[in-house]
C-alpha cells in the first residue's frame, strides 16, 4: 500500500512571503491582547466597545475557526484510512496502536499527578473569599446550570464504549447522535480505523479505487487549510481580542491563585515533561522541537480547540519535525480526541480547588477518583472549546462536590481552555514523534 500523502513545503506561506507564518501569527496574537486589555480597561460594558466585539472582532475569529473545524472530519477520515492502509502490516499497526494509547494514559496520568501536588501544596480553594465566591455564583449561576443539564445528558461508563462502534457512520460525522450537536470523533475514528484496516486486507487492485479518492479528499483538504492558515493572524487576533476585551484583569485577581495553580501545572508539564520525554523518545533537542512546533502552540493557544488546531498539527509536523504521513495520519487524528493531557490536569486541579472552596474534605482515595476519572473523562471530552466542562461537572458530583460550584470558575475558563489546550496538540505531537523514532524513522533534528 502507499503511504498517506504528505503535505509539501512548497505550500507553507512562509515559503511565499518575507514573514514566516508562525511570526505573523505571534504578532496578531500579541496585537489583538493588547488591544483588547485596552479595550476593557477604558470601555469596559461601553456599548461601541460591546458592537464592536459582536460584529467585527468575533465574527472574524469564528470564521477563521470554523474554516479549519470544516475540514476536520475529511481530514480525519481520510488521514486515519490512509495511515492504517499504509501501514499495511496489522502486527505493526497493533504495535503502533498499543504504543499509542500506552503513551497517552502515561503522560496524562502523569498531567494529573503534577496537578493534585500543586493544588494540595498550594492550596488556592483557601484563598477565596466567601463574598468573592457568591458574587461568582451569582454571576454565572445561570450559565453552570446550562452545563449541568449538558452533564446530565452525558452518558459515561459503559454505553460510552457502545457508542464508539457508530450504526451510522455518516450520523456520526454530521453529530446528529450528540446532544450537543458536535461530530462523535470516536465513532468517527473508530470508522476510519475499519476503513483502513479493511484497505490492507482486500486484493490491492480493488483497494486502489478508493485510495485514490481518499487521497483526493486529503489533498482538498490541505489545500483548504493553506487557504484558512493565511487568514490565522488576522483570525487569531479577533479571537484573542474578543476574550480579553470581555475577559480584562478583574477576574483573574478573585481567582488568581487558582489560576496560578493551573498555569504552573501546565508550564511544569509543557516544559519539564515534555522535555524529557523529547530528549529521551524521540532523539530531539526540546528547544529545537518547541522551536519547530510554535505554530502548532500558537494556533491552539488561539483557537482552544484540539480539533481545529489539527490541521495545523498534521502539516508542521510533517514540514518541521519530518514525521512521515502514515504515522501523523494515524497518531495525530487519535491525539486529538483522546490525548488531553492539559484537560486532564486542569480537571483535577479544579475538583480538588472546588472541593477546598465548599469545605469538602477529599482522603488520598477521594484523590485517587479523582486521577482516575481526569483520565478517563478527557479521554471523552470534546476538542472543542470548554468541551470538558460536562464531564467536569460528572466528575465533581462523584468525589461529592456540588456541580453549581462550576459556576466559580467559569469566567476565568476561556483563557484557560486556551492554555490546556496548548499541552493537549504538543503532547500529541511528542506522541507521533516518538512513535516515529520507535519505528525506525530519522526526524529533522
Amino acid at each position: 500500500m502507499a503511504d498517506a500523502p504528505t503535505i509539501g513545503a512548497n505550500q507553507n506561506e512562509s515559503k511565499n512571503s518575507g514573514m514566516p507564518l508562525h511570526t505573523k501569527i505571534f504578532i496578531g496574537l500579541v496585537a489583538g491582547a493588547a488591544g483588547g486589555i485596552l479595550c476593557n480597561t477604558f470601555m469596559k460594558n461601553d456599548p461601541v466597545l460591546l458592537g464592536f466585539i459582536k460584529y467585527v472582532s468575533e465574527p472574524v475569529g469564528r470564521i477563521f475557526l470554523n474554516m479549519l473545524i470544516m475540514v476536520v472530519i475529511p481530514l480525519v477520515f481520510a488521514s486515519l484510512s490512509l495511515g492504517v492502509a499504509g501501514i499495511g502490516n496489522l502486527k505493526q499497526l497493533g504495535r503502533i496502536g498499543l504504543r499509542t494509547m500506552l503513551y497517552f494514559l502515561l503522560v496524562t496520568a502523569a498531567a494529573v499527578t503534577i496537578g493534585l501536588v500543586l493544588v494540595n501544596t498550594i492550596q488556592p480553594g483557601d484563598a477565596l473569599p466567601e463574598e468573592t465566591k457568591n458574587g461568582l455564583m451569582s454571576v454565572y449561576g445561570q450559565q453552570a446550570a446550562e452545563m449541568q443539564g449538558r452533564a446530565k445528558e452525558t452518558t459515561f461508563g459503559i454505553q460510552t464504549l457502545v457508542n464508539i462502534v457508530p450504526r451510522n457512520p455518516f450520523y456520526a460525522m454530521a453529530g446528529k447522535e450528540s446532544t450537543n450537536g458536535n461530530p462523535d470523533m470516536l465513532a468517527v475514528i473508530f470508522f476510519a480505523l475499519m476503513v483502513g484496516v479493511a484497505l490492507t486486507l482486500i486484493k490491492p487492485e480493488r483497494a486502489q479505487p478508493l485510495m485514490r479518492v481518499l487521497e483526493a479528499i486529503y489533498d482538498v483538504a490541505v489545500v483548504i487549510i493553506n487557504l484558512a492558515m493565511k487568514l490565522a493572524p488576522y483570525g487569531v487576533a479577533g479571537l484573542i481580542f474578543s476574550v480579553t476585551a470581555r475577559f480584562g484583569f478583574d477576574l483573574l485577581k478573585a481567582l488568581a491563585w487558582y489560576v496560578v495553580t493551573v498555569l504552573l501545572g501546565l508550564i511544569l508539564h509543557q516544559i519539564g515533561t515534555f522535555s524529557v520525554l523529547v530528549r529521551l523518545f524521540a532523539k530531539i533537542n526540546p528547544l529545537a522541537f518547541f522551536k519547530k512546533v510554535e505554530t502548532i502552540m500558537l494556533t491552539a493557544f488561539s483557537t482552544s480547540s484540539s480539533n481545529a488546531t489539527l490541521p495545523t498539527t498534521i502539516m508542521i509536523s510533517q514540514q518541521n519535525l519530518g514525521i512521515p504521513a502514515k504515522i501523523t495520519g494515524f497518531v495525530l487524528p487519535l491525539g486529538a480526541t483522546m490525548n488531553m493531557n492539559g484537560t486532564a490536569l486542569f480537571e483535577g486541579v479544579t475538583v480538588l480547588f472546588l472541593a477546598q472552596v465548599f469545605g469538602v474534605q477529599l482522603d488520598l482515595g477521594s484523590q485517587l477518583i479523582v486521577v482516575i476519572m481526569s483520565v478517563l473523562t478527557a479521554v471523552g471530552a470534546a476538542g472543542v472549546p470548554s468541551g470538558s466542562i460536562p464531564l467536569l461537572i460528572i466528575v465533581m458530583q462523584m468525589v461529592g462536590v456540588p456541580g453549581e460550584g462550576i459556576a466559580i470558575i467559569l469566567g476565568v475558563d476561556r483563557i484557560l481552555d486556551m492554555c490546556r489546550t496548548v499541552l493537549n496538540v504538543t503532547g500529541d505531537v511528542t506522541c507521533a514523534a516518538y512513535i516515529a523514532r520507535s519505528e525506525g524513522y530519522e526526524l529533522k533534528a
